[in-house]
């Protein structure tokens, strides 16, 4: 299992810059799985971007890829839907049949894989900041094959000073590439260019449809804080790949967005990671 390494370890200062730290947070310590299994290694790409390099000796060790089982399973479905899953096909088997219902959680492996980026950059957010994730999205995918619309992840911190949303987009890739990296910091700025999340109404509505009203008018009320200027908004891509993948960020991350950070993740088998942490899934559900 990896330790964490100069983690937070900042270049000499300037007005410029900006490190990992200030758009985020601190690397997750123990017991946190993310502060056991991964190192990180905070610097800049050439052409300053803060980028933190996680680093890891053995991701497909039976604890992590049982803990990704876990988050998989927690991001698709509420406990309350996976209960009424299981008796739904028991009451079918007992008559014999089989149930037709179409699976919660992804059977194509392409979704699986950006699924199992995403869902990962979403606790890394929630371990290494102040900020929460209000609402898993992925249980509001009316096909779980096809992959969702909107922003990848927007976590919350409502009692900051000022209040701020970090938008998250995630990209697995087996094999890393300039062009990934170039969609993963052109969704963030796509996403910086049309000002408020695209997101933010679904993440309230979800919240007011759960009756969860005094969280959910929080969240709509952003829209009011940014247009007064009182809204911080935060940006985060990971990229998910072969062990090269810090090298493709470090040479060709490269944004005008001042509060946006990258994340490089290389595994020696990212593609086989995926599959074992889904292949846990069916024996949870």
């Amino acid at each position: 299992m990896s330790k964490q390494k100069n983690i937070g370890k900042r270049p000499a200062p300037s007005s410029d810059y900006m490190s990992f730290l200030d758009v985020i947070g601190p690397h997750p310590i123990p017991p946190h799985p993310c502060g056991i299994h991964f190192s990180a290694i905070d610097q800049q790409t050439i052409h300053n971007v803060p980028h933190r390099t996680l680093e890891t000796e053995d991701l497909l060790s039976t604890e992590f890829t049982a803990k990704m089982t876990q988050w998989i399973i927690t991001h698709h479905a509420s406990p309350e839907a996976i209960d009424r899953d299981r008796k739904r096909r028991e009451g079918l088997a007992r008559q014999g049949l089989v149930d037709p219902t179409p699976s919660r959680f992804p059977t194509n492996t392409k979704t699986q894989k950006g699924n199992w980026a995403e869902i990962l950059l979403a606790e890394y957010i929630a371990a290494s900041s102040t900020a929460q994730l209000p609402v898993y999205r992925l249980r509001y995918n009316t096909n779980a094959d096809q992959s969702m619309k909107g922003d990848d992840i927007l976590a919350f911190d409502l009692d900051s000073n000022p209040v701020r949303i970090l938008v998250g987009e995630a990209k697995f890739r087996s094999t890393p590439s300039k062009q990934v990296v170039d969609e993963l910091v052109g969704a963030l700025t796509k996403s910086h260019s049309g000002n408020i999340p695209a997101s933010l109404q679904f993440i309230a509505d979800r919240l007011f449809e759960s009756g969860n009203n005094e969280l959910g008018t929080k969240v709509a009320e952003c829209n009011s804080l940014f247009a007064h200027g009182k809204l911080q908004l935060d940006y985060v891509g990971l990229l998910v790949s072969s062990k090269d993948a810090h090298h493709h960020i470090h040479k060709n991350a490269k944004s005008t967005i001042r509060r946006l950070a990258v994340i490089s993740l290389g595994l020696s088998d990212p593609e086989g990671v995926v599959t074992t942490s889904y292949e846990g899934v069916k024996a949870h559900i």
